[in-house]
């Protein structure tokens, strides 16, 4: 039975100890990445490959939360290292004898393949990629003969093949299959749904907004992948599709009950909460809710117009969970049927148009050879450690970097601490493999928690692991120098402080530009819904648009690491949030949209159009008093947003009749108000 109704209550909490808290396939994730840590420590010790540390370490970019998606990214980069491995012994061969041939060539192949990281699909794999080619050339550097520089491109082969091939086999054993990460995940919406209508406390608050600013398009990969292994049928995954779909959007329609302080009737609430967790239920065993009937149709036609049509929505989403002749692709959704419906090449659409890309590759690059000159000037081998960090940390805006060199110094000052704790106390203790493997696993566990977290303290994670590794596995057998640690945590630093630098001064890229482009694209796919329809049609829309807000929200935040040089002001940042704010109440609004007249609709998306060309023609050097083309004179982002906002809200229901003049949604008049 349907807990008591009770009042929303604050969100409160640390933000930080939030991110740290556990979520269902945490600590399974955390633990399957450990495991696999300490079993390539065995099988790297056991074949004595060069540089153990770093191939244990890139066990963290070689795995997803799925069975398939950690087999596709394993075989997929075991490929392409062959494939790099393969085009690079003739370039080896050609400048092992020439130092300033294979700077060269260490600089051009890796400008090249970063640029692919940016520019194409080799993105997820891009970068290690390119720190593995760039690093080879780096230790062969010392190797004068042929024989010997073959047999290091083998062992740099085995880099990349002895992390794969054990994920290989651990994923295939214990990672959990896609198809049951979707269900548990659909189970997961309908109950925080639930919960959400019957009451609003600070928990069930984190969940619904984590749940909405992940968007579906994680799932409906899930499902891609499903397909790809053969564990499900076509009409089981286009239920599932059709599930997750309309799961979101429950979850989207009981957001917008909340944020409008809206109530169903206490019986009507504890109903569908019923309903929902028997929906849930379902989905936990394995089976797809099928015969539900959505309760409370004799309450329903007694609801005050706002509530009255979000049950509307609520039922038909019920009704439909799982139908897949509901089923349709729609404009710009990702996914499997997006990906279906759109092909698209290996390059970006913007891969030789936008600067970015090629300006990324070149501070990338750059940062990496400053620390390759350093290391050789300053004759210290041991901080080469800062060579590999400019691969690893690079990122695309300047606001970024600020903020994650910050996660980054702290993760790398705690993985130094428990490696070199771990060096001083247990290491001189280990008299076999088996205890070095414990050490491995019990420093991977924690560090594997916060880098499965939440992505803004995720590369904390990645960091601490780093460090530790690189403190306690220094060869091929248990060792604790002390000078090893310090010279490797170093060159951590250096690589850190040198990306920095580079990417706050050189070209350095602001999120402002990103927020504005975003904005306006939103802007003209909301111009579009109002043409549609269909309710479910705009449904679906604001339910991905939920995702694409969550995004830009956490943009926003970023703005505050900028530079001063590069920062919007006050009032760009205030008009922008405010802008933010108004907009997903557009959104929620067009859920609510009852009977509007054509002519109003229209006039109201040309608005919103003229809106969104403003928004994309203004320059980013000065600030913006954006107008609605003389509709709104003098008004900003957010002041238009706010007022077109309340004007479509106030088209909710039969009491709200809008009648429009013909000069725009400034000059609205309502029948009552």
């Amino acid at each position: 039975m349907a807990p008591p109704v009770h009042e929303a209550g604050p969100v409160a909490g640390n933000i930080w100890l939030q991110r740290l808290e556990p979520f269902p396939g945490r600590f399974d994730y955390a633990l399957r990445l450990a495991l696999i840590c300490a079993l390539t420590a065995l099988v790297v010790e056991i074949y004595q490959t060069p540089s153990p540390a770093l191939t244990i370490y890139l066990v963290f970019f070689l795995n997803k939360p799925d069975r398939m998606g950690s087999v596709i990214a394993n075989l997929a980069l075991i490929v392409v290292i062959s494939i790099v491995i393969v085009l690079l012994i003739p370039l080896v061969m050609a400048v092992i004898d020439q130092p300033p041939l294979r700077v060269a060539s260490m600089t051009i192949l890796s400008f090249a393949l970063l640029f692919l990281a940016s520019a194409s699909k080799l993105k997820p794999i891009g970068a290690t990629v390119a720190l593995i080619a760039a690093y080879t050339l780096d230790l062969l550097g010392s190797v004068q003969m042929g024989e010997l520089a073959t047999r290091g491109l083998l062992y740099a082969w085995l880099f990349i093949a002895i992390p794969a091939g054990v994920s290989l086999c651990v994923n295939l054993l214990m990672a959990p299959a896609p198809r049951a990460l979707v269900e548990a995940e659909i189970a997961r919406r309908l109950r925080i749904s639930a919960r959400l209508l019957v009451r609003e406390d600070a928990i069930t608050r984190r969940e619904v907004d984590a749940s909405l600013g992940a968007g579906n398009d994680d799932l409906l990969k899930l499902l891609k992948m499903a397909q790809l292994e053969k564990s499900l049928s076509r009409p089981h995954v286009d239920a599932l599709t059709q599930a997750s779909r309309t799961s979101f959007e429950i979850l989207v329609l009981v957001d917008i009950m909340s944020a409008q302080r809206l109530k169903f009737p206490v019986v009507l609430a504890n109903s569908l909460f019923d309903t929902l967790e028997e929906m849930a239920s379902c989905l936990d065993r394995g089976t797809a809710p099928s015969g539900v009937v959505c309760p409370g149709q004799d309450v329903a036609h007694n609801l005050p117009s706002g509530p009255a049509e979000t049950f509307k929505a609520i039922q038909n989403a019920i009704d439909t969970f799982t139908q897949t002749k509901t089923l349709s692709v729609l404009p710009g959704e990702d996914g499997m049927q997006g990906a279906a419906a759109t092909k698209t090449g290996f390059f970006l659409p913007d891969a030789f148009t936008n600067p970015d890309h090629i300006r990324h590759a070149l501070k990338t690059t750059a940062a990496a050879m400053i620390c390759y000159l350093l290391i050789q000037l300053l004759d210290w081998p041991g901080i080469h450690t800062s060579l590999i960090t400019c691969y690893i940390v690079s990122l695309g805006t300047t606001a970024e970097t600020v903020e994650k060199l910050g996660l980054r110094i702290v993760g790398c000052l705690i993985g130094a601490f428990a490696g070199v704790a771990a060096m001083v106390f247990l290491i001189p203790g280990v008299t076999s493999i088996g205890g070095l493997m414990i050490i491995v696993f019990l420093g991977a566990l924690p560090a594997a928690w916060i880098a499965v977290g939440s992505p803004r303290i995720a590369y904390a994670g990645y960091q601490i692991v780093f460090a530790f590794l690189l403190c306690v596995v220094q060869g091929s057998s248990p060792d604790f120098d002390l000078t090893v640690a310090r010279d490797r945590v170093i060159g951590i630093l250096v690589g850190n402080v040198v990306t920095y630098l580079i990417f706050a001064n050189v070209w350095p890229v602001s999120v402002a530009g990103r927020i504005d482009r975003v904005a306006a694209k939103m802007l003209r796919e909301l111009a579009g819904m109002l043409d549609r329809a269909g309710a479910a049609a705009r449904l679906t829309l604001v339910a991905q648009a939920r995702a694409t807000l969550s995004t830009l929200a956490r943009d926003m935040d970023l703005v505050a690491y900028e530079p001063m040089r590069i920062r919007p002001s006050e009032a760009w940042i205030d008009a922008r949030r405010r802008g933010l704010t108004d907009l997903a109440s557009l959104y929620h609004a067009t859920v609510m949209l009852g009977a509007v007249e054509t002519r109003g609709v229209d006039v109201l998306a040309q608005d919103l159009n003229a809106l969104a060309d403003e928004l994309m023609s203004v320059d980013d050097s000065r600030e913006a008093q954006i107008t609605s083309t003389g509709l709104i004179n003098g008004a900003d982002a957010g002041s238009y947003f706010l007022d077109a906002a309340k004007k479509l809200i106030g088209c909710v229901g039969n009491d709200f009749r809008p009648h429009y003049p013909g000069h725009g949604p400034t000059q609205v008049r309502h029948a009552r108000v």
